[in-house]
């Protein structure tokens, strides 16, 4: 859970440093010059680590990977934060952990118990009671961008747990990361222009979502989805929301209400209760454990 939470913390940040980016950065630029970035970080991480390449059987599940969490979270929520404030887009990504745990079904062959899916339920009613607290009524156009942002990561936040547990959590992400970079190079340079004018604090953003969002903070989050399993410790970005929102208020000026407060202890409450539940955790290893001995810290 410790883990999980280091991962939300790493990503909450994410929306708002994403909108300082777009100020003055092509939002395609960001959405995927952040991944180029960050697969220079990984190939040097691996290379001084000598690891050796993944199994055959497992790349077309480490390119689900690199699809949900390496393109398409990153490119279309940028592209929606070019309309959307950064805590418009947050009450959407509430929604995560639900697709999180969706995802954990079918495909990293989890059972959670029913106890556990009426806390997440709890957990999605007192976001969706958030959303009405800050004034969201209907879906913008660019709102689904956000909804197709939170079902990319969903399945890659899923797909990434499940592969954790054989080879460590930063091992997902860096593979992910080099798998797909041959394939971001074109668009990323198409969308590189006037580079020149660029704003201190949109450079900030970006390097941010570049090192942190897009790499280091996987570290933790898959380690977490490996140790705890994926449907449970996904759990823990339904504090994700409120957290941005604080943020975003420190960083971009936005008004944080009292509703927030409120919609926070409501949210952290029902965290708490899908930590609680039984029967949420990984599947069972031939072993008998819940984590092959092959798992490796962060």
């Amino acid at each position: 859970m410790a883990w999980g939470f280091l991962g939300v913390l790493a990503f909450s940040f994410s929306l708002p440093m994403t909108r300082l980016a777009v100020e003055d950065l092509d939002a395609t630029f960001v959405g995927l010059g952040r991944a180029l970035v960050a697969a220079v970080l990984a190939g040097l991480l691996l290379a001084i680590r000598r690891e050796p390449l993944p199994a055959k059987r497992d790349v077309p599940r480490f390119a689900l990977v690199g699809l949900g969490v390496v393109i398409g979270f990153p490119l279309f929520s940028t592209l929606a934060l070019e309309h959307l404030t950064s805590a418009h887009a947050s009450v959407i990504v509430g929604l995560l952990p639900a697709a999180t745990a969706v995802f954990a079904v079918l495909r990293a062959g989890e059972r959670p118990s029913r106890a556990f899916w009426l806390a997440a339920m709890a957990g999605l009613v007192a976001v969706l009671i958030f959303a009405t607290t800050q004034g969201v009524n209907g879906l913008e156009p660019a709102d689904l961008l956000v909804l197709a942002a939170v079902a990319s990561a969903g399945l890659g936040y899923a797909e990434g747990g499940a592969l954790s547990r054989r080879y460590g959590g930063w091992q997902v992400i860096c593979w992910a990361l080099l798998l797909t970079a041959p394939f971001l190079v074109l668009p990323t340079a198409l969308a590189t222009h006037d580079l020149g004018s660029v704003s201190a604090e949109s450079w900030l953003g970006f390097a941010y979502v570049a090192a942190v969002s897009m790499f280091l903070g996987f570290f933790a989050w898959y380690h977490g989805l490996a140790l705890g399993g994926v449907a449970k410790i996904g759990q823990t970005q339904l504090a994700q929301p409120v957290l941005t929102l604080a943020w975003a208020a420190l960083l971009l000026g936005e008004h944080v209400t009292a509703g927030m407060v409120l919609a926070a202890l409501a949210i952290v409450a029902c965290v708490l209760a899908t930590q609680r539940t039984r029967g949420a955790a990984q599947p069972k290893t031939k072993d008998g454990g819940g984590v092959p001995s092959t798992v490796t810290g962060t």
